[in-house]
């Protein structure tokens, strides 16, 4: 057995086959990925990486695991999925995400398949079950990524705990102390249902004071656009981005020249481009027509407001912030014998169902030099809303 100090759990302890996990390469990369992407340049403390959430994760999965009474075979495999679930996340986890064609789980999957993580699980188990609950699938899968699973639970303590931003603490304990497996589905007892509005209005607000906040998406979608150009260039394999860490992206694009070695110097001193324009949504009928942009017209209102401006379009970037999905609005409560989603009970969380898009704006970002000669510009007119 072997002991690790986590800051936010205390100390968690892990078998023998834990250990033969974690200490592959393949893990140990997550060591150097951050967990909050760039939001260290907003919140100085949020350096904690991808490992310390996969293992705080697996934690919290072992706790829920002993609560429903789970055999030890059982138990050993949900902890190991715990473990495993972000293993293929990109450099700086989910701002590199957008970029790719594949989303991290099914990076993760690929991962697991082709490397030693597959020989050392099948030791125990079979990868295709493994690849089943990390992926969510079955009643094992909704303690790893359901409507109120355990990643979320660790991420919102963790974040909140490393930026110093209090939204984010919650109430673990009631929530997995009222949490039951019924006939396949994970329930959340009536008991827990306070704890759940907690949690969901954790999200709610740390979006915009952590995940969406402003300086954040400004660094996020020049990272992105650095990134982009990247893969565009073929310096980095796409299929294989679960190989780089974050350093390996910031010296190949340091050693790039151009727009890319620019961007990353822009990153590197924090000479961060400029908002100079904002659409909120809840200004406008239906909001969810924005979301709904496709990639091809957000290039095209960039290149649009760069001929305007007589500079390269690359130096335009249009931002259109993730859809605020809340998944514990569909929690299933078993309430008087019966089972009813967390939403159709709770008035509170059919009230923040109304307000999620009350902090969700389209933004416009370029180089401060040409700040001045974008103001004199009509944004809206090039978004044609």
């Amino acid at each position: 057995m072997k002991s690790i100090r986590d800051s936010v759990h205390g100390d968690l302890h892990l078998e023998e086959f834990e250990v033969r996990l974690t200490d592959t390469p393949e893990i140990q990369r997550l060591r150097r990925i951050k967990q909050l992407g760039f939001t260290y340049l907003v919140y100085p403390g949020a350096n904690h990486s991808r490992f310390e959430h996969s293992i705080g994760t697996m934690y919290l999965a072992s706790r829920l695991a002993r609560n429903l009474q789970l055999d030890e075979d059982t138990h050993t495999l949900v902890r190991s999925c715990a473990l495993l679930h972000d293993a293929g996340h990109g450099p700086f986890s989910h701002v590199s995400e957008r970029v790719l064609d594949s989303s991290h789980e099914e990076l993760t999957s690929k991962l697991i398949k082709e490397s030693q993580l597959g020989d050392i699980l099948s030791e125990k188990f079979s990868v295709k079950e493994v690849l089943k609950v990390i992926n969510g699938e079955g009643p094992l899968g909704q303690i790893i990524s359901g409507e109120l699973d355990v990643d979320r639970m660790d991420y919102l303590l963790r974040d909140s705990h490393y930026t110093g931003v209090a939204y984010g603490v919650i109430d673990v304990e009631r929530l997995i102390y009222n949490m039951k497996l019924d006939d396949g589905i994970l329930l959340l007892q009536s008991k827990g249902v306070q704890a759940a509005e907690s949690m969901l209005l954790a999200r709610y607000f740390m979006y915009p004071s952590v995940y969406q906040h402003h300086t954040t998406r400004i660094v996020n979608s020049m990272f992105r656009r650095c990134l982009g150009k990247l893969l565009e260039k073929k310096v980095i394999n796409e299929h294989e981005i679960y190989r780089y860490d974050d350093t390996d992206i910031i010296s190949l694009a340091r050693s790039e020249e151009g727009y890319i070695q620019d961007i990353m110097g822009r990153l590197d001193t924090r000479q961060l481009y400029k908002r100079v324009y904002s659409l909120k949504f809840d200004d406008i009928d239906n909001p969810k027509r924005i979301f709904q942009m496709s990639d091809l017209t957000i290039q095209k209102v960039e290149e649009e407001i760069a001929g305007d401006l007589g500079v390269d379009k690359d130096f335009i970037l249009v931002d259109v912030p993730e859809y605020p999905i809340f998944h514990e609005m569909s929690t299933p409560v078993s309430l008087n014998g019966d089972t009813v989603m967390l939403g159709d009970i709770s008035n509170l969380v059919m009230a923040l169902k109304d307000v999620r898009f009350n902090h969700a704006d389209l933004c416009i970002y370029l180089p401060e030099e040409y700040a001045d000669s974008a103001s004199k510009l009509n944004f809206i007119d090039y978004l044609n809303l």
